[in-house]
């Protein structure tokens, strides 16, 4: 059973940068499609990033194009979201979610289950990590 679980995150400035860390147990990444979410309250989750299983695809929402990135580690079995450029409206808490065998994230797709912004594709999520951007 695969478990995730996300660090990294705090407060930070506007025009400040974060690294959030996404560490998996109980099975390698390999093979698995990672996506970012946030979620504010009262709001539904918001998709941020997928890079799907093969990391051929990568698909980014538009509010992050350009700032957000996403990197992995295999040999730490770890995943990152590098932040940079931070504005106060990325203020959320920030969840990392896997699924099995999944080679949509396509930035091309308008369907949430082939671009990989839904939750609706994943099966195992971290518990979230709080971000908040603020002078």
């Amino acid at each position: 059973q695969l478990q995730l679980v996300e660090s990294g995150g705090g407060l930070v400035q506007p025009g400040g940068s974060l690294r959030l860390s996404c560490a998996a147990s109980g099975s390698t990444l390999d093979y698995y499609a990672i996506g970012w979410f946030r979620q504010v309250p009262g709001k539904e989750r918001e998709g941020v990033l997928c890079i799907n299983s093969s990391g051929g695809n990568t698909n980014y929402a538009d509010s992050v194009k350009g700032r957000f990135t996403i990197s992995r580690d295999k040999a730490k079995n770890t995943v990152y979201l590098e932040m940079n450029s931070l504005k106060p409206e990325d203020t959320a808490v920030y969840y990392c979610a896997a699924v099995y065998g999944y080679l949509y994230c396509s930035p091309y797709a308008s369907d949430p289950l082939e671009n990989g912004m839904g939750p609706g594709p994943y099966e195992y999520w971290g518990q979230g990590t709080q971000v908040t951007v603020s002078s």
